[in-house]
C-alpha cells in the first residue's frame, strides 16, 4: 500500500509531491520502528498517527486539475483509508483479545480432563502405561495453553511474535526509489520514524 501511495504522490503538483513523499517514507519507517516498539511494549493506543497528521493539511491544498491528478488523488485517499484500517488492526491486535472468561473456562476444562483421565486407572496395568495415557492428554493440554498465550499477544518480541517484515521490506524498496522520483534531500525523520 505504501509503495503504491508513494507512486500516486508523484502525480500531485510538485509543490506538495516531495513533502508528501518524504512524510510517507517517515510513516513507513515509523510503523516498522517506533510504533512497532510501542506495540510490543503495549503502549500504542489510539494516539493520532503523527505522520498522517503531517500529510493531511498538505493534501487539502491539492486541487486536482488534470485527469491523472484526479486519479492519483482518489488513489491516495483510498490507500490512506487502507493504511489507517491496517493501523487500527495492529492496535486492536496489540491488546489481549482472548477474554478472561475464556481463560477461566480453558483452565477449568484442563483440570476436568486431567481428573477424568485418572478414572481410567487400572490396577491390572503397569504404572508406565497409565502414566503415558494421562501424560499424553496432559501434555497436549499444556502445549495448547502457550499457543493460546501467543495468539493472545501476537506482537510479543519473543518466540512466535509477529515482526514488521513486510513494512521493513517496503520501506527499503521505497527508499531505493527515492532518487528515481527525484527526492534526494534529507528526510524529516530518523531511521525509526521519529520526526526531527
Amino acid at each position: 500500500m505504501v509503495a503504491q501511495q508513494l507512486e500516486a504522490a508523484q502525480f500531485f503538483p510538485p509543490s506538495v509531491a516531495g513533502e508528501l513523499t518524504s512524510e510517507l517514507v517517515c510513516d513507513a519507517r515509523s510503523v516498522a520502528g517506533v510504533r512497532w516498539e510501542r506495540i510490543e511494549g503495549h503502549t500504542l493506543r489510539d494516539d493520532v498517527n503523527p505522520w498522517g497528521g503531517e500529510m493531511f493539511p498538505k493534501l487539502r491544498t491539492v486541487e486536482p486539475q488534470m485527469v491523472t491528478e484526479q486519479s492519483a488523488y482518489d488513489q491516495w485517499l483510498d490507500q490512506t483509508s487502507k493504511r489507517e484500517a491496517a493501523r487500527n488492526d495492529r492496535i486492536h491486535g496489540a491488546v489481549s483479545v482472548i477474554p478472561v472468561t475464556l481463560w477461566l473456562v480453558l483452565f477449568f476444562t484442563a483440570v476436568l480432563i486431567f481428573l477424568f483421565t485418572l478414572f481410567f486407572a487400572d490396577n491390572g496395568e503397569r504404572g508406565v502405561v497409565q502414566a503415558v495415557l494421562v501424560g499424553t492428554v496432559v501434555s497436549v493440554i499444556v502445549a495448547l495453553l502457550p499457543l493460546l498465550t501467543s495468539l493472545n499477544n501476537p506482537f510479543d518480541a519473543g518466540v512466535g511474535g509477529l515482526r514488521p517484515v513486510a513494512m521493513e521490506r517496503t520501506s527499503q524498496i521505497i527508499e531505493e526509489e527515492l532518487p528515481i522520483v527525484g527526492l534526494a534531500g534529507p528526510l524529516p525523520c530518523d531511521e525509526r520514524g521519529i520526526g526531527l
